[in-house]
């Protein structure tokens, strides 16, 4: 569960907290305590101030913000490719998304370290809480505006501090379970960013089955991230929020782009949540997929066994495959 405090008098603590994890995290899964300083420092910018950092010559690089645009400061992690402080290069960048009731160290937890040792990528792990990539109809708790952070303040910080390739052919976007729907939703709402796109058992289809994964995104986010507010609305929904988010009714903006889908289609019955998630999960992808053949617009999927779980071996086997599609370092 995220636990991250909030409101503005756990503002001190939650950044002694935030560093504190930080710091171990970066220092447990990449070593950064005996690498050498970081060549290069960031700087704020594109309404993000740095609040908390643990900067390295290693590969794991860790930020936390404060904008205006999300109540508490957010964090991210950055994954450097080998060798890059010394390189010169510029390199392609992935945004890779995590998934609901987790937070920005997510795929730590998953390897991604070692997943992606010796690949010439930059790794951006942003914080998203439970607020399904999007900028919420109400809140009760302050700013919640995802989405705005993630494609207005932190991609053009990134590509402002760091060496990318800061073009359409240089992004990609992936992302697991709630980041797998944001990550179909922000390659079609923003579909001059990026050039290919994963969802890991990420749901497709926003409004089939009477639109379970909208009460769905409503009632986590109510729980989880808005104190009681919903990012679509209820018990009316926002029509053309649901509509620009959903990736049935975005099919023209997945054309030249390489597109990833992978779901479970075997979940262990007795686990209700990963029966209920991955069942949906699967049928709104094959939906998705239907359409998406209907259209003319090609695109690499699998059903895989098992159930709702981050599978890393098919997440390295999705990387080659971007890697393959995005500009090489250089």
């Amino acid at each position: 569960m995220d636990t991250t405090p909030t409101g503005p008098r756990a503002v001190s603590r939650r950044r002694l907290l935030a560093g504190t994890a930080g710091v171990a995290a970066a220092g447990a899964l990449a070593g950064t305590f005996a690498a050498p300083l970081a060549a290069h420092a960031a700087g704020d910018g594109y309404g993000l101030r740095i609040v908390d950092r643990n900067e390295n010559g290693g590969r794991l690089q860790y930020y936390r913000f404060a904008t205006n645009e999300i109540e508490w400061d957010p964090g991210v992690n950055v994954l450097l490719p080998d060798g890059y402080h010394t390189s010169g290069k510029r390199y392609p960048v992935l945004y890779l998304l995590h998934g609901g009731n987790s937070d920005f160290r997510f795929f730590h937890r998953e390897d991604i370290i070692n997943l992606t040792a010796g690949r010439d990528i930059i790794i951006v792990m942003p914080d998203a809480s439970t607020g399904w990539y999007s900028n919420p109809v109400n809140t009760n708790v302050g700013p919640r505006n995802w989405e705005n952070f993630h494609l207005n303040q932190l991609l053009p910080w990134i590509e402002q501090n760091f060496r990318t390739f800061p073009d359409y052919d240089g992004r990609a976007v992936a992302g697991f379970s709630m980041g797998g729907f944001g990550a179909l939703k922000y390659a079609a709402k923003y579909f001059g960013h990026f050039c290919s796109v994963s969802s890991h058992s990420g749901p497709a289809s926003l409004r089939r089955n009477f639109g379970l994964v909208v009460h769905w995104a409503n009632a986590t986010s109510a729980a989880l991230d808005l104190g009681g507010g919903t990012v679509y609305g209820v018990p009316l929904w926002d029509q053309a929020r649901v509509t620009a988010d959903n990736p049935m009714e975005r099919l023209p903006s997945y054309r030249n782009k390489r597109i990833f889908l992978l779901a479970g289609d075997s979940p262990n019955p007795l686990d209700l949540f990963s029966a209920v998630n991955e069942g949906e999960v699967l049928a709104g992808q094959r939906e998705f997929r239907a359409a998406l053949q209907q259209a003319g617009i090609p695109f690499e999927a699998h059903e895989v066994a098992g159930g709702h779980v981050f599978r890393r071996d098919w997440f390295v086997r999705d990387l080659n495959g971007m890697l393959g599609r995005l500009r090489r370092a250089g």
